[in-house]
């Protein structure tokens, strides 16, 4: 049948991989992009840019298979948002990032609309999210908004440039964070679109996660012709990925930020405190199945930080031994809400925040507080979500880069009071995406077929009392009152 190439598309670089029916091969390229931080807040990405990058990728992995593409999956970061001419496939500006803020003051004007935003898409009013973004978009720059407009999320444009600016489509779970989508009716809402002054011609067509989005025009050793067959939003690709498809299996993702979701089966929950409700994924001709989530802004961000921002550490690989070689924090504690907090605290004005601090404190004391705020904020969300569905987490699926920190995942076991399972594969997301092109195409006959690629790497059980949790709610309370 040919191989499957998945497109991850994410926040700092884009990688593309190519899976066989047994999972992910060695063949592989990775290009960075660029930041942007034009002001405090704001958080940009060059959407050309990004396009040259997967344009790269696909091209250096393409050329060293020997056998033909059967199809190629998209995964992309979520709720980053573009603006783009139709005609001229160039876009209006930079892309605007999930991590921005300057709609935050926009959001809080709208606090009034809130159960209606839940009601219909499941989310809360929060800059994280596209819909206030198209809006700054077109009200900013000035678009003009006719035909020639288009509005979409990564996966939109790569499918538009992929095949030959014909496609402007995307799938319901990139849909479903904009903020714009009813996930109840499965369609763009005209009621929030008008609240939002987002016009609803201007959006993308919305099809189901797997299935036929389009065909690629020739670009270089990427040939035309080949089915672009299966798009999901990172997070739900790796629920995917992870062959979470059982009611109740979750998975972590310990990335930049750390998103934590529950398969919930085929019917809509109502909306849960602190929680998300989202559309996890939609196979050709079947009901959408819906995930709770839990979004946590900042985790391997933190590690970052402490290498870029404090030089505590050269690599991030350091963080873990250093972490390990203190007995516990020496009562400091991290909260970092570089970017707001997420769930289920909900609060975009916190601000990031140590406490503890005394003359005794060194940087591994520091360390060890940095991934006890990864291990703290996960047990928030985990806990805010069994309590809202009622359904306790059997076991916890990991991945992303922070996943191979061993000590890490002790602790989240610990403090969990259930296993934490790490698969032999982490890149989940690219698995995800290859998995629903795969279906798409008949690589794979169905879920049942794609579960037995999941393999357990390690298995880390619950040993030690955890501590320090009552400790990491009061700064949390604290971050959240801090005066500016």
């Amino acid at each position: 049948m040919g191989a499957v190439i998945a497109i991850d598309a994410g926040t700092t670089g884009v990688r593309s991989r190519v899976l066989r029916a047994t999972g992910l091969s060695e063949i592989s390229s990775y290009r960075e992009f660029t930041q942007h931080f034009p002001q405090p807040g704001w958080v940009e990405h060059d959407a050309e840019e990004i396009w040259q990058a997967v344009l790269a990728t696909l091209q250096e992995v393409v050329s060293q298979l020997n056998e033909p593409v059967a199809a190629i999956g998209i995964t992309n970061q979520r709720e980053t948002v573009v603006a783009w001419s139709r005609k001229t496939g160039k876009p209006y500006g930079s892309a605007i990032v999930w991590q921005d803020r300057r709609t935050a003051d926009r959001c809080a004007q709208l606090a009034e609309h809130l159960p209606t935003v839940r009601q219909q898409t499941g989310l809360v009013l929060d800059p994280y999210f596209s819909g206030t973004k198209f809006e700054w978009l077109i009200k900013n720059r000035e678009i003009k908004v006719d035909q020639d407009l288009c509005l979409g999320t990564i996966d939109s444009w790569l499918i538009f440039k992929l095949t030959g600016q014909k496609d402007f489509v995307t799938d319901v779970t990139n849909a479903s964070r904009t903020m714009l989508f009813d996930i109840k009716k499965m369609c763009w809402s005209e009621e929030l679109c008008g609240l939002l002054n987002v016009p609803i011609k201007n959006l993308p067509t919305v099809l189901p996660s797997s299935g036929r989005f389009g065909v690629t025009t020739e670009h270089g050793a990427l040939r035309a012709g080949i089915a672009i067959s299966g798009v999901a939003g990172d997070q739900q690709a790796a629920l995917f990925g992870q062959a979470c498809f059982n009611t109740g299996a979750t998975k972590n993702t310990y990335g930049t930020g750390s998103f934590v979701l529950m398969n919930v089966g085929e019917q809509c929950p109502e909306p849960q405190t602190g929680i998300l409700t989202t559309v996890a994924w939609q196979l050709e001709k079947q009901k959408p199945v819906y995930a709770l989530e839990g979004a946590i802004f900042v985790t391997g961000a933190a590690i970052q930080w402490l290498r870029d921002g404090l030089n505590i550490i050269d690599h991030a690989s350091e963080i873990g031994p250093l972490a390990q070689s203190v007995e516990d924090s020496g009562g400091v504690v991290l909260v970092p809400a570089f970017a707001g907090l997420g769930s289920p605290w909900w609060d975009p004005y916190a601000r990031g925040s140590i406490f503890g601090i005394t003359r005794g404190t060194t940087r591994a004391h520091i360390a060890r507080a940095t991934i006890e705020s990864i291990v703290f904020q996960t047990r928030d969300v985990v806990e805010s979500m069994s309590a809202a569905s009622g359904v306790k987490v059997k076991d916890l699926r990991v991945d992303g880069g922070a996943a191979v920190i061993d000590f890490m995942l002790q602790l989240q076991a610990d403090h969990l009071g259930v296993a934490v399972l790490r698969p032999k594969q982490l890149e989940t997301t690219a698995m995800g995406a290859g998995f629903l092109a795969g279906l798409g195409e008949k690589v794979w006959s169905s879920t049942s077929e794609i579960s037995q690629a999941w393999q357990l790497d390690q298995k880390f059980e619950p040993k030690s009392v955890a501590v320090g949790y009552d400790a990491w709610k009061n700064a949390v309370n604290r971050s959240m009152n801090w005066i500016s």
